[in-house]
């Protein structure tokens, strides 16, 4: 099967992720609640074919701009205990391939936490392709996937008493992308 860039608006060629436009962010439940935050400093670059399916992209998110509003909890995420930016300092992203699912788009990769890596699917949505006011020509995507954060070796939590504890497994991921021809 094949998903052409001409049917889809699509100039074909290497892309940069426009981080002023982009967004990385993440949910996951604490206490009784839902925490949202974000990763402000990434970047990465898509290969786009005139066969879409054939397309890459890799990304790179920097560990230190964690931003949940809350300076100490940062903190807490950046230490050992959580995301040890002393000895990783990045996550990364690495497509494996697109597929077509009954109309919408599914994108597969390698997500690397904390040297573990493992396979993700992420839900993809191409959001347009066009002209930006200073001429350059820019793609817009939207992904959404979960992941277990103890997949990743990430087993911090406190208990609460019963079958309760501080954090929840699942982190839920969201990302903006607005990228610009090289």
């Amino acid at each position: 099967m094949t998903a052409l860039a001409s049917e889809l608006g699509i100039d074909p060629g290497t892309y940069n992720i426009d981080p002023a436009h982009s967004e990385v962010t993440f949910v996951i439940r604490h206490l009784m609640t839902k925490v949202r935050g974000s990763f402000t400093e990434f970047s990465g670059s898509l290969e786009i074919p005139e066969n879409v399916l054939e397309s890459t992209t890799s990304v790179e998110i920097q560990i230190k701009s964690i931003d949940t509003r809350n300076a100490d909890r940062d903190n807490h995420v950046r230490s050992a205990e959580i995301l040890d930016l002393d000895n990783y300092p990045t996550m990364r992203f690495v497509s494996t391939g697109i597929r077509e699912n009954g109309g919408d788009y599914l994108l597969d990769g390698d997500l690397t936490i904390r040297d573990v890596t493992r396979p993700v699917t992420l839900d993809l949505e191409f959001n347009g392709s066009g002209q930006d006011p200073w001429g350059g020509t820019r793609v817009g995507f939207s992904a959404t996937t979960s992941i277990s954060r103890k997949e990743y070796g990430i087993e911090f939590n406190v208990p609460l008493g019963g079958e309760k504890a501080l954090l929840g497994d699942n982190v839920d991921i969201q990302l903006e992308v607005q990228a610009s021809r090289a």
